[in-house]
């Protein structure tokens, strides 16, 4: 039961990796069958529904890293700009030193299925507002009213994904830098 799980979790980080990188359509089956190491058989075994339903999971995953990641970063710092550039520049030297969007942004793939996979768009959809979400509190706490802090929420999620676009595009983290400069002047505390 263990290595079945084992093989099941190998097909899942194999898969968000990939399609964080390459995105959906061009990531598949096969390659992730080889880079897993698992065997074929198994891949239908624990993802019966085919590459949609183990897409489901990986950007569940990537998602949950993702959100992970930007808690522990607002968590560290008090006070809510701070603590939001300190994410923003944590992700420009990611991709700074490693050029990839492996367990930052899903935007790849939700570009890539929003009119395809109805499925795929409601997750990425879940992942997205949770980060608004978890914006939106950290603003909450530091006196902002509510609704304030939800439309900034959105706000800085949106800058950041755009960020991390610009960020690659130019193969230097400056463009997110630029953006936690300017976070102040748009949240006045």
């Amino acid at each position: 039961m263990n290595n079945k799980v084992n093989v099941k979790e190998k097909f899942i980080e194999t898969a968000s990796k990939l399609f964080q990188i390459k995105g959906y359509n061009a990531t598949g089956l096969n390659e992730i069958l080889a880079k897993s190491g698992a065997p074929k058989g198994s891949l239908y075994y624990h993802f019966p529904k085919g590459k949609e339903q183990l897409a489901l999971e990986s950007v569940n995953l990537a998602g949950q890293k993702i959100i992970t990641n930007v808690i522990n970063a607002l968590d560290s710092i008090e006070n809510p700009v701070e603590a939001i550039k300190f994410n923003i520049e944590n992700i420009a030297i990611i991709i700074d030193n490693e050029q990839k969007t492996s367990d930052i942004s899903i935007s790849l793939i939700a570009l890539e299925t929003y009119l395809t996979s109805e499925i795929l768009r409601k997750a990425c959809d879940e992942i997205f507002t949770s980060l608004e979400n978890i914006y939106a509190k950290k603003l909450i706490k530091s006196g902002i009213s509510k609704d304030k802090s939800y439309e900034l929420g959105c706000v800085i999620a949106a800058m950041i994904e755009g960020g991390i676009t610009l960020s690659l595009t130019k193969k230097s983290g400056d463009s997110l830098r630029i953006l936690a400069k300017q976070l102040p002047n748009l949240i006045n505390i």
